[in-house]
Order: structure tokens, then C-alpha cells, then sequence
């Protein structure tokens, strides 16, 4: 039967910075987003037309010609006078309104904050701009330790692939708890330790899913990560360099991504010798062409030959070029239980080339993935680094590929289980 609660909702309006109603209760909040939206400004549209047929019934709510804005608490330049005076005004405001949630948070439940992270937001080289570190830099500078930084997938996977485009889910979790009373500071230096012992388990929960569950897509790993890396960082007084000067959260986040990466790069050092080469040849010139020469020297370096790679069935020599064959130009008939040298770079590439194609999709992926069997984590875990490497180089129609089928990795682990079990009942059959 239905369970019915005839407990009555409450609802009351309060200054963030100043209010007591989160006294002793479970939080979960949705503050504004540092310039992402005016929030004052587009009320304004309804606003008019509101005040003209409710000002009598409700005369305080409408008191004024339009929406008051001076105390917004968002980053507008034209308010403040100049980019700088926003910023400031929104970290002292967030910062005051953060503090009053911890102080009044309830002991046993940690605190939720949700976040619309724009993927515009992101800088070249992986760092966060100034709305996502301001943000972070008040909820941490109020008293709160960050444990978990999560992302929500509020868009499809077609409409993402549709676009061209690797946007992110567009909303982050933010897992707040108190930071403990007397926290010491720690060293950079320490603090690069603690973050080299912790992302390595922290990236192979992410990237390894549970069941059928896929793990993190990679265009949602950045972000992922920030938790446990954030986790670090907030639960000390501070980090320090050598002179004493505290670490800012961007420069933590900075670093973050930095260890993030090293880490995906030693994950690469497990592939084949052929795998290596490609990798680090994908690295400088994607898909497209580039000298014989050059090719050489690396297959050297990587103790294989170009005429070998061009013999694993992954490459491309002639008239003094090479080039790496995109996933549709790979072989259809190429079957893993039948190559006399199989690579990781084959087997990713002709997951992605059977997963993108209009004819193929996921009954065909997951029938090869079957096939491939334990190998298959090695190709999940290359489909992570190319995505990485990809979106560094601004190269996103090469990445898309890598983050469709790894987001789609747990239907595909799920459906590969289902043809291995038919095909064991088949072959008892055929005994019997």
C-alpha cells in the first residue's frame, strides 16, 4: 500500500548569509553560479506584467518598479564596476552564505551543492577559470572540507554526439562536510604526495564501473576527479609552499589535472610496444599525416619498426608519410580470435569503429567485446588516455568516439555477458 505523510512543507525566504532556518537540518542547495546567469535581469520580463495584477494582493513582495539587484549575489562587472570588484563581491558574499550552511549543518548528514559547470569554463590546459575556483575557494574557505565532487548527465548521449560537441553533463555535485577543528596546514610538497598515493585507486573506481553500471565517461573523468584531489586539499588549514605562501584552489586544481594525467600516462606504459608508439604518435599528430622520418625515429625508441605497425593493420606509409587509419577505415572482417598479434590499439579502435557505425552499434560492439574477453580493460583504459589527449590537442571529433563508448561501456559489458551465456547454453545443447 501507498504511504501517505501528512507533514505540511514550509516554505519561508531569508537572506543566505544571515539565515537560521538550515539550523540542525539536511541541505541541499543550488546557489547561484557565479556570471553564468542574471538571474535578476531576466526576472525582470515577468516581473512588470506581475506587479501590475498582484501589487495589491501581495504588496510587499512587490514594493518596487523592478527587481532589486544590489544584493544579487552574483559576479556582474556593469553592478560592481569592474570585473575585479565582482569577483570579489560574489567570493565574500558566497563565502559568508557557505559559512552560515556549515556552522548550521546538521552533524551526521554531509551537505550537497549543485553547480552548472559550462565546459567554456575550462582552459586549454585543463585548469578551471575564475567562476569554478572562486566557487570552490568560498565553500572551502567557510569551514567545509569538499569529499566528493560528482557529475550529473542531465543531456543524452545522442544529442551529445549530434552537436560535435564533449559538453559536460552541465551540473556538479559538490560533498561537503565539516572540516575538522584544529586542521594543521601540509607542505606542496606533501600535498603532491598525498594526491600521487590517492589518485591512483580514486581514477581505477572510476574507470572501472561496477556491474553493469559504466564507469565515469571521459568527458565527465576531469570533473570526477576534482573529488578526491579537492578531498585532499580542503581537509587542511591550508597548503603551503616553501616560503609560507598558501596554495589557491585554482593552483590545487591546476595541480589535480596535472596528477590526473600522470597517472593515465603511466596507465599507458602497461600497453604493447605497438600500442606505445601510436599513443604517443596520436599524441602529436592525431590522424593526420606526418614524415616517415619522424615515425622511424619513434618505432626505434618504442623497439618496433614502421613496417611492423603498417603490418599490425593500424597504419599508413607511402611516399615519405605515415598516418594512423581512422576507426572506419579499419578492416570489417578483422576478427581478435584470429589475429596472430593483437594490440590494445586494434582492439580500441575497432570497438569505436563498430559502436559509430549506423549499421553496427551496440550488438556488434558487444559481440566483439566478448570476443576481446579480459583484454577488454586494457581497451577501456587506452579509450580514457586518447580522450585525454585528444581534448588537450582541441581535437573533439577525435575524442567523441572515445567518450561514446566508454559511457556506454556497462550496456556493452552487460550485452557481451548475455551472448557469452547464449552461446554456452548453445554448445550444451549441441553436446546433448
Amino acid at each position: 500500500g501507498s504511504v501517505r505523510d501528512d507533514t505540511p512543507g514550509i516554505v519561508a525566504q531569508a537572506d543566505a548569509q544571515t539565515q537560521t532556518i538550515s539550523a540542525n537540518k539536511v541541505i541541499s542547495t543550488d546557489p547561484p553560479y557565479y556570471d553564468n546567469i542574471g538571474y535578476a535581469d531576466l526576472s525582470d520580463f515577468f516581473y512588470v506584467w506581475l506587479r501590475r495584477a498582484l501589487s495589491p494582493v501581495f504588496p510587499a513582495l512587490f514594493g518596487t518598479l523592478v527587481v532589486p539587484k544590489a544584493e544579487e549575489l552574483v559576479a556582474t562587472p556593469y553592478r560592481h564596476g569592474s570585473k575585479e570588484r565582482a569577483e570579489t563581491f560574489f567570493l565574500n558574499g558566497m563565502t559568508a552564505a557557505m559559512h552560515s550552511l556549515c556552522k548550521q549543518a546538521h552533524p551526521a548528514f554531509p551537505v550537497t551543492i549543485y553547480y552548472a559547470f559550462k565546459q567554456s569554463e575550462s582552459d586549454t590546459d585543463g585548469t578551471s577559470n575564475t567562476g569554478w575556483a572562486t566557487f570552490l575557494e568560498a565553500v572551502i574557505e567557510a569551514g567545509f572540507s569538499i569529499t566528493g565532487t560528482w557529475p550529473m548527465r542531465t543531456e543524452n548521449n545522442s544529442r551529445m554526439i549530434g552537436q560535435g560537441t564533449n559538453a559536460l553533463a552541465s551540473s556538479i555535485v559538490l560533498v561537503c562536510r565539516k572540516r575538522a577543528v584544529g586542521a594543521a596546514p601540509i607542505s606542496r610538497r606533501d600535498f603532491l604526495r598525498e594526491l600521487s598515493e590517492t589518485m591512483p585507486g580514486a581514477l581505477a573506481a572510476m574507470t572501472a564501473g561496477a556491474g553493469d553500471i559504466s564507469p565515469i565517461a571521459p568527458v565527465d573523468l576531469e570533473q570526477a576527479i576534482i573529488g578526491p584531489g579537492m578531498a585532499v586539499y580542503s581537509k587542511y588549514a591550508a597548503v603551503e609552499d616553501n616560503e609560507g605562501r598558501r596554495l589557491t584552489v585554482a593552483q590545487a586544481l591546476s595541480l589535480i589535472i596535472k596528477t590526473k594525467d600522470e597517472v593515465l600516462s603511466e596507465d599507458a606504459g602497461d600497453f604493447d610496444k605497438e600500442t606505445r608508439w601510436a599513443v604517443a604518435w596520436f599524441a602529436q599528430h592525431g590522424f593526420a599525416a606526418g614524415t616517415f622520418g619522424t615515425a622511424e625515429t619513434l618505432a626505434t625508441a618504442k623497439d618496433v619498426s614502421v613496417a611492423a605497425l603498417v603490418d599490425a593493420g593500424f597504419l599508413e606509409s607511402g611516399g615519405g608519410s605515415v598516418r594512423l587509419l581512422r576507426p572506419a577505415e579499419l578492416p570489417g572482417d578483422w576478427d581478435p580470435e584470429t589475429d596472430a598479434h593483437l594490440t590494445v590499439w586494434e582492439m580500441t579502435h575497432h570497438l569505436v569503429r563498430l559502436f559509430c557505425a549506423e549499421s553496427a552499434g551496440e550488438v556488434a560492439t558487444a559481440a566483439l567485446l566478448r570476443k576481446i574477453g579480459a583484454r577488454a580493460a586494457d581497451a577501456r583504459a587506452l579509450a580514457y588516455r586518447l580522450f585525454n589527449l585528444a581534448e588537450r590537442a582541441k581535437r573533439g571529433a577525435d575524442a567523441q568516439g572515445y567518450n561514446a563508448l566508454v559511457a556506454a561501456w556497462g550496456e556493452l559489458a552487460k550485452l557481451a555477458a548475455q551472448d557469452a551465456d547464449a552461446s554456452r547454453e548453445h554448445k550444451q545443447e549441441e553436446f546433448l
